[in-house]
């Protein structure tokens, strides 16, 4: 049997292979290949630099209908490919089908969105102390934009940096997840064939350790747009700022589910499994801690735990199972030592996950659920990253509170309860960028600003009108007529 196509880095318009190629298995499968990739080392980084900034003066001087006409028709490409892409992704990655699906259309929208907003150039008219003079402030690109994403959401996460970065009017420099290229590579591919001229997208496949400093370290690169874990995402932005390039990161989450007395329990149970569970765990909005008040905590408990032992676990293209496979044999093992330091802290697993025989080689991993925790062990501080969440007994709303934000993260935060001022006030008074009342922590949506408080987030909003801050820059006119 002959070797699958290796998929090239595209830079400058033209396909390039690197020396060395990684060939990407399916997690639930592991004797599937999904792709072969080629690898981009520094000096493609470089060439793919170069040829952004030769493209980006014209790009960002097109008219903003001509852009959206380019993007509006890569949106229509996802839409109408999203069984087929959806399918790859789950593939790669390990997400159930319907994620897989539901994440290539949420790329479309965001395409869609963007496509409008290059419709529409904001600027603002103000008035001069000095009479005769005008202001004048318009939205210009950046420049060159490097975006560097993770492997969780690997088409999401690219499409909703790359569409406003190219409604804006900016080139980009392009480094996937090298674990789950795939989405990602046909992204660009379809971008490109939707008409965005030679340069204006570069795609580089490759470490993190190599082309995603390569693309920090480049003075070429005007801002860098990264998300992933917080440790990386500090020395990513000393890097940047250290020589003077824009940056915004969004980084890792601990976030906290509140079930507070009065809760709808049905209501409070699925939240609490949707956003601790769904996608195998593998999001940083994932409430990995559920603090639950001493009135509702028993019940609570016993609700969920009934629940998750009903979970069905399996191939991620199977229509039946709640979710797939972990997504590598790091994570996976990363987890199962989670559970092992739980114990060890002296928290009980009610629901005790390991690893199961799905009928196929996979990384699969049933879920846990830990009670008896104290907030400071480190179940409940450290982003696990997997089927793993904690309950934490909380006095009452106060102490709910005291916990939910005794965090180094702040991302997102839930509660569940069915009074408005124990609403009104979480939403006042939890420490993070975004909250949601009565709704998994999980679930944003495009046209919303996302971002978090504390280590999850540092610079400008993503998504939203608020992308603008991010990719532009404002430029001041001061007009006296002649």
């Amino acid at each position: 049997m002959s070797e699958p196509t290796v998929h090239p880095n595209r830079i400058g318009g033209e396909e390039r292979l690197g020396d060395d190629v990684r060939t990407v298995r399916n997690p639930s499968d592991l004797e599937e290949v999904v792709g072969r990739f080629a690898r981009a080392g520094a000096a493609d980084v470089a060439d793919a630099v170069e040829a952004a900034r030769a493209a980006a003066p014209a790009w960002g001087a097109r008219p903003g209908p001509d852009r959206a006409r380019i993007l509006a028709a890569a949106a229509g490409e996802l839409r109408e490919r999203a069984d087929e892409l959806g399918t790859l992704l789950s593939r790669e990655e390990g997400k159930t089908l319907a994620e897989g699906i539901g994440e290539f259309r949420r790329a479309a929208e965001l395409f869609d969105y963007y496509a409008q907003e290059a419709y529409r150039p904001v600027g603002t008219l103000l008035d001069s102390a000095r009479p005769g003079v005008g202001i004048e402030v318009r939205h210009a690109p950046i420049g060159v934009v490097g975006v560097i994403t993770p492997w969780n959401f690997p088409v999401a996460i690219p499409a909703w940096k790359i569409a406003p970065a190219l409604a804006y009017g900016n080139a980009v420099v392009f480094k996937p997840a090298e674990q789950a290229p795939a989405s990602a590579w046909h992204l660009c591919d379809v971008l490109i064939r939707a008409g965005l001229p030679d340069g204006v997208l570069n795609l580089v496949i490759g470490s993190g350790r190599e082309v995603g400093a390569a693309i920090a370290e480049h003075p070429g690169v005007d801002g860098v747009t990264f998300t992933g874990s917080t440790e990386i995402g500090r020395a990513l932005a000393a890097t940047v700022a250290g020589r003077l390039g824009k940056v915004q990161l969004e980084l890792g989450g601990k976030n906290a589910l509140v079930v507070l007395d009065d809760a709808d329990l049905d209501v409070a149970v699925e939240c609490a499994v949707q956003g601790a569970y769904g996608s195998t765990g593998q999001r940083c909005t994932a409430s990995s801690r559920l603090i639950a008040t001493r009135g509702v905590h028993d019940a609570f408990v016993e609700a969920l735990a009934e629940r998750l032992r009903s979970l069905r676990v399996g191939h991620a293209l199977d229509p039946e199972v709640f979710y797939g496979p972990v997504a590598s044999e790091a994570q996976l093992r990363q987890d199962l030592a989670y559970l092992e330091i739980g114990e060890a802290e002296g928290a009980t697993a009610l629901v005790r996950g390991g690893e199961i025989d799905a009928g196929r080689p996979g990384h699969y991993l049933s879920p846990t659920l830990f009670v008896g925790a104290r907030p400071e062990m480190r179940i409940a501080q450290e982003e696990i990253f997997g089927p793993v969440a904690t309950v934490l007994e909380a006095q009452d709303l106060d102490d709910a509170l005291r916990i939910a934000n005794d965090s180094p993260y702040g991302l997102v935060a839930a509660v569940a309860t069915r009074s408005l001022a124990a609403a009104e006030r979480f939403k006042r008074e939890a420490e993070v960028g975004m909250t949601m009342v009565n709704l998994p922590t999980a679930g944003q949506e495009a046209h919303a600003p996302f971002g978090g408080a504390k280590a999850s987030s540092y610079g400008p909003r993503e998504q939203g009108r608020y992308a603008r801050e991010f990719f532009t820059t404002a430029r001041t006119a001061y007009v006296r007529a002649g």
